[in-house]
């Protein structure tokens, strides 16, 4: 039995990435303009900067791609820690207000210095993202019980809604709403080579430490005391995975704005295939994140060519069902 499971993990993984690999060629060819896969093929491994076509390929369509697949994976697996270490199935950096502390502090740069590097603006999105986390653990552990998910999401909603009014505020205040407006629904047409070259590091170094983590926080997720017994440091663990999950949100959040449900989503569809080992969770976690945002961000653009929807709306459509589905799922269980 045991054997088919690790058959059926190995399809899984080889599905998704190819999927995924099919995703970001079908995302780069088909918009405004169509390409053909060979002129696609052409301008990725072989760029001529005198060719339109390249120019359309690279200077557009690679970064905002590649941002959608980077961003995705930082959300998903920022989902898929903040689930293991919190124990709650309903956790997301969106529904639990670190987006929106992030996105806050972001609001706050445009308004005093809106001249900041994409570097800088990292640094005052962690320090607001880490803020709101810390107000959100406090208020959700305020019961002579301790942190509790039902009060832990409640507390989280209230935060993200009160931060994201103070947001709105100073965007009105400053005159940044139109500068601010499609930031906040979400959207991966800004990213540039500079931003990826930045945004891809932090990624991926975070990532091989949430994977390295991985068993710490399976047993974590199991329980408390499953956890001391296998000699786990369960406020080492819980520290550490909550700092990823902010580093996680923040950078993406600085990028491509708030976007939420992807955290909640992806996590949940990575356990139903590989299990509950996060280990394997984390990285299916972070394929399927990639693969839903680069589909929300190609849906976007196609719904009304060359108008664009709001790619945080478009995950919405899709997060907001399956967030009232776990919900209701977890009622019954209480």
């Amino acid at each position: 039995m045991t054997a088919y499971k690790h058959i059926f993990t190995i399809i899984w993984f080889v599905l998704a990435f190819v999927g995924l690999v099919l995703t970001l060629f079908v995302s780069i060819t088909f918009g405004a303009k169509d390409l053909t896969l060979e002129t696609v093929w052409s301008a990725v491994f072989n760029y001529n900067e005198h060719l339109t076509t390249h120019q359309i390929v690279h200077n557009i369509r690679l970064p905002r791609v590649l941002g959608a697949l980077v961003t995705g994976v930082a959300f998903a697996v920022a989902g898929a820690i903040m689930q293991g270490v919190t124990r709650n199935p309903m956790a997301d950096t969106g529904i639990l207000g670190v987006n929106a502390g992030a996105a806050f502090a972001v609001a706050l740069s445009f308004a005093f210095l809106p001249y900041l590097p994409y570097s800088s603006l990292i640094v005052f999105a962690f320090i607001g993202a880490t803020l709101s986390t810390i107000f959100i653990m406090l208020l959700g552990s305020v019961h002579s019980s301790g942190l509790n998910i039902m009060r832990l999401t409640i507390a989280g909603a209230v935060v993200a809604a009160i931060l994201q009014s103070l947001s709105t505020g100073v965007a009105i205040y400053f005159n940044l709403s139109q500068d601010l407006a499609f930031w906040y629904a979400g959207g991966v047409g800004g990213v540039s080579w500079e931003h990826l070259k930045l945004l891809a590091p932090i990624v991926v170094t975070v990532l091989i430490g949430a994977i390295l983590m991985g068993r710490s926080i399976t047993f974590l997720s199991l329980g408390d005391e499953s956890a001391i017994n296998l000699g786990i440091s369960i406020k080492r663990v819980k520290l550490f995975g909550i700092a990823m999950a902010v580093i996680l949100a923040c950078s993406a959040v600085a990028v491509v704005g708030s976007i939420s449900f992807v955290g909640l989503v992806a996590p949940h569809i990575a356990r139903w295939l590989v299990g509950i080992d996060y280990r394997k969770r984390i990285i299916m976690s972070a394929l399927i994140g990639a693969i839903l945002l680069v589909w929300a961000d190609f849906a976007s653009r196609m719904v009304n060519p060359p108008r664009e929807f709001a790619i945080g709306a478009m995950v919405a459509l899709i997060g907001v069902p399956f967030f009232l589905y776990i919900a209701r799922k977890e009622r019954r269980e209480m």
